[in-house]
């Protein structure tokens, strides 16, 4: 059996803000921890059913690239949603709310 360790190393400020976020995992291609910005990670509990999440950024995160990294994490949800089940139709419903968030965020589609 394979295995992979994701790390996350994650340093804070005096008020236990993030100034900066690091991650590496054994299975990248680089073996160095590379900085992040910001981390979004939800966790399936069984036991309770229900979700854990950590939701990260550092301090001086611009409000712009934000914006982008929840457009971008909304059309991958909608990736991850359609392969693990299949339901096109509404991941095709999320696309267009996707596409109205990025209009109303003023992004660009590129």
């Amino acid at each position: 059996m394979k295995k992979a360790e994701i790390k996350l190393t994650i340093e804070l400020d005096d008020n236990n803000v993030p100034e900066t976020i690091m991650w590496e995992s054994t299975d990248a291609q680089t073996k160095e921890a590379l900085p992040v910005k910001s981390i979004m990670l939800a966790l399936w509990d069984q036991n309770y059913k229900n979700t854990l999440r950590i939701d990260l950024w550092t301090k001086d995160m611009p409000v712009d690239e934000m914006k982008r990294f929840f457009y971008e994490t909304l059309q991958t949800m909608g990736d991850s949603f359609l392969r693990a089940t299949g339901e096109k139709n509404i991941v095709e419903d999320l696309r267009d709310y996707c596409a109205h968030f990025a209009e109303k965020m003023e992004l660009s589609q590129n």
